[in-house]
């Protein structure tokens, strides 16, 4: 669910504050100190003072001017998000041996099966399920999930 629909329709705060500390936490998580890097973070930290501005205002704006801008927060349009953005060049694959969760590749987005198997079949914690046996069945989810049955 949307971080607006949260706040707008259902007025469920708790998803709303939940997915602002999760971008938080992933900002925290970036060391780079080059202009690019702290250019992303002063992005990340207005998009959440935004999110939040619905729920508390007052130190919402506080944190907006604290931010370095001279128009009220209220008055600044609701971001938009790219969508060339929200494309990933790889995504994570669960792989299973069996049926249970043995492991987790990345693999490029709309991998193919023999890729995505050689990927998985190359993650050390995968082999050591396997015991040296080839799978005799293999079960593949684009880009989400690989079963190996042995």
């Amino acid at each position: 669910m949307t971080q607006s629909r949260s706040v707008g329709r259902r007025r469920t705060f708790n998803t709303a504050i939940a997915a602002v500390m999760e971008l938080l936490n992933s900002v925290s998580r970036s060391s780079g100190d080059n202009a690019g890097e702290h250019q992303a973070r002063h992005e990340a930290l207005e998009i959440a003072v935004q999110a939040l501005a619905p729920i508390v205002p007052h130190i919402a704006h506080a944190l907006w001017r604290a931010l370095g801008h001279e128009r009220a927060i209220i008055d600044e349009p609701w971001p938009e998000p790219d969508p060339a953005a929200l494309l990933e060049d790889t995504v994570e694959m669960i792989v299973q041996v069996n049926g249970k969760l043995r492991g987790k590749v990345r693999v490029p987005a709309g991998a193919e099966e023999p890729v995505a198997l050689e990927l998985a079949l190359a993650e050390p914690a995968v082999r050591r399920f396997l015991a040296d046996q080839p799978p005799r069945k293999v079960v593949y989810v684009r880009g989400k999930l690989l079963n190996l049955v042995v």
